[in-house]
């Protein structure tokens, strides 16, 4: 009698999965941090511990929040991305001296425009149980 070969099992990983990412983004995250903080003055120790921080924070929660994502409701996913974006940008744009509204308003404008998008991507692609296509 002959037998069918077992299946291989592969680690499922999503389309566009990168392990990369995360600490590309710090690492852009933090230079632009440190130059906003330094504000066209001299590099100190002070504006590069800045940036390492900052740097680091931003990609730990990148990690955390791509690796917790995908077990998510596309409305939560939406809308946690959202508010990470926002967030990191009103971070940002606060550091270039900008009023503390002002930096919230932007914040909140950018944050609600891209969960918005993704929501409607997220919508767009999966079907009711939250599978792609």
């Amino acid at each position: 009698m002959a037998h069918a070969a077992p299946a291989r099992i592969r680690a499922h990983r999503p389309a566009g999965s990168t392990t990369w990412l995360a600490p590309l983004l710090a690492v852009v995250y933090g230079l632009w941090a440190a130059a906003n903080h330094r504000d066209g003055g001299p590099i100190t120790t002070a504006n590069v511990l800045h940036g390492v921080v900052a740097g680091v924070v931003f990609g730990a929660l990148f990690f955390g929040l791509r690796s917790v994502s995908a077990r998510l409701p596309r409305e939560l996913r939406a809308l946690a991305w959202g508010a990470f974006t926002g967030i990191a940008f009103g971070f940002l744009y606060s550091l270039t001296g900008a009023s503390i509204l002002r930096s919230i308003v932007m914040a909140a404008v950018i944050g609600g425009v891209v969960g918005a998008m993704l929501f409607y991507r997220y919508y767009t692609s999966e079907d009711a149980t939250g599978h792609h296509d």
